[in-house]
């Protein structure tokens, strides 16, 4: 046989299409040729599957090779077609039963010495193996993650010996079963933090309805304590929550999958660019707000991002996905974060403090401050001064509730929110707005007069709907009143 055909998989943004390894052997003098649109990383695997065959003591064939990737216009990148290029020049020289090679798709980067390492987006390739009803053989590295997709049968190698001795019937390998997730211990709790008994509430309101939050105080007022806290207080994912967040990981490289199941807190530094907090690159990769999917982004320093990269944040807070264009690709990455972030109220740090005097000029300040666009701040839900703490309260022996204390009340109001509208409260269009937030006659009257005292805008007016219906949940009421009203526009008037 001269010709054979392997079903392996490249990866376009969070899917994983089909790619077929044809192997063909002809007459001629030696030669190794390799087409089907490669990059760099694809073409020199002629070099790695050479040397692995050869010190896996099978014969490399002498003859002129040709192996065409298809479909030839999908871009191929990386080491995942090492496996399935040696296996096609194995079966159509004879060394493999070709015939055992239905039924499976393969993927793997191969060492010198034979064994496969690891490759990244195994979540996504073994949920599309899955969707083909084909078994899937990886590197064993990428079992844990690849076995958590359901209905795909993973089986884990070593080393191409090992893939070769399960084709041929010398020696079977057996399926991989998915780990126990480890439960989430020893995270932050909110009992460390001392005092700031409205900032506490607020983060409370954040993780209830899914809200983003903007903290701005004095340095040490404990603003990165409080966020990474939050965490701690949102209730567990969904299976299909989590299954998007891995996916999303996986792409990466950075999924661990015994953290099954447990929320990503992102906080990237603030000289991030905008390609490594949106996404992109020449093959698109997911960036910052993609790897927090239904976890947390936290920004700490915000004024400190450069104001291209925070004013491209306003379309993911928006939607809940990011579209990335390049001239040969385009993929969507899905960004359903949650945004937290803080800030000084001054170049200095100390304007308003109680005991300390800030040394900043009134247009130093104002030139600080306009770092942040309007329609940036308009997209934020909640905003809350987080002030110096009293000398009292930093000594007291008691903090106040637990994270999981908190943990109830917010698994009870996100319950609340999923049965009556099945999403979060921060989710909701504007539609279901009107018919799910609408306060009784005492909120709309408040709420009508802050409009026009304040000056605040439609998407604002949205926003405050929103929170007014979270602090509702939390209450346990079915409409929202004043009260919830005046604490929702009160989360509005911390800049």
């Amino acid at each position: 046989m001269t010709l054979a055909l392997v079903r392996t998989r490249a990866l376009d943004g969070l899917a994983a299409p089909e790619v077929t390894a044809e192997v063909h052997l002809a007459n001629g003098l030696p030669s190794f040729t390799l087409v089907g649109l490669p990059d760099t990383e694809v073409r020199e695997a002629r070099d790695r599957v050479r040397a692995a065959l050869v010190t896996s003591q099978f014969e490399f064939p002498q003859r002129r090779i040709t192996v065409n990737l298809a479909p030839a216009d999908l871009p191929k990148e990386g080491g995942r077609f090492d496996l399935p290029i040696a296996l096609g020049i194995l079966a159509a020289s004879g060394q493999i039963k070709a015939r055992a090679l239905d039924g499976h798709e393969f993927c793997g980067e191969l060492s010198l010495d034979g064994s496969l390492r690891g490759v990244r987006g195994a979540l996504a390739v073994a949920l599309a193996a899955g969707q083909a009803k084909r078994a899937l053989i990886l590197p064993r590295s990428n079992a844990d993650e690849a076995a958590l997709a359901r209905g795909v049968t993973v089986l884990p190698a070593e080393s191409l010996l090992a893939v070769c001795a399960h084709l041929n019937g010398r020696a079977t390998i057996d399926p991989h079963v998915a780990p126990t997730p480890v439960l989430a211990t020893g995270m932050p709790d909110l009992a460390d933090v001392r005092g700031q008994l409205q900032a506490r509430r607020a983060l409370e309101v954040a993780a209830a309805g899914g809200h983003s939050l903007l903290l701005f105080g004095p340095p040490g007022t404990g603003k990165s304590m409080l966020a990474q806290r939050l965490p701690g207080l949102l209730p567990p994912l969904e299976e299909h929550e989590a299954l998007e967040s891995a996916a999303v990981l996986s792409l990466s490289g950075g999924f661990d999958a015994t953290r099954w199941g447990q929320r990503v807190f992102r906080a990237p530094h603030h000289s991030a660019s905008a390609a490594a907090l949106i996404g992109g690159g020449s093959v698109p990769q997911p960036g910052e707000v993609s790897l927090a999917h239904h976890g947390v982004l936290f920004l700490d320093e915000l004024p400190e991002f450069d104001r291209r990269v925070l004013e491209s944040l306003r379309e993911p807070l928006e939607t809940g996905k990011v579209n990335v264009a390049r001239i040969q690709r385009r993929a969507q990455f899905p960004a359903s974060f949650q945004l937290i972030a803080a800030m000084n109220p001054c170049p200095c740090g100390y304007a308003g403090h109680p005991t300390r005097a800030c040394t900043c000029t009134p247009p130093q300040i104002a030139r600080y401050r306009s770092r942040l666009s309007g329609p940036l701040l308009d997209r934020i839900d909640l905003i809350i001064e987080v002030p110096a703490v009293p000398f009292a309260d930093l000594t007291s022996a008691t903090g106040g509730e637990s994270s999981a204390e908190v943990r109830t009340r917010v698994i009870a109001a996100r319950a609340r929110q999923m049965r009556r509208q099945g999403l979060p409260n921060a989710r909701l269009e504007a539609g279901q707005i009107e018919t799910h937030c609408a306060p009784d006659a005492a909120g709309v009257a408040l709420l009508a007069a802050a409009m026009q005292r304040l000056n605040l805008s439609a998407r604002v007016y949205h926003r405050i709907l929103r929170v007014a219906r979270t602090l509702a949940d939390l209450a346990g009421i079915e409409r929202p009143g004043s009260a919830q009203m005046a604490e929702a526009i009160q989360y509005r008037r911390g800049l």
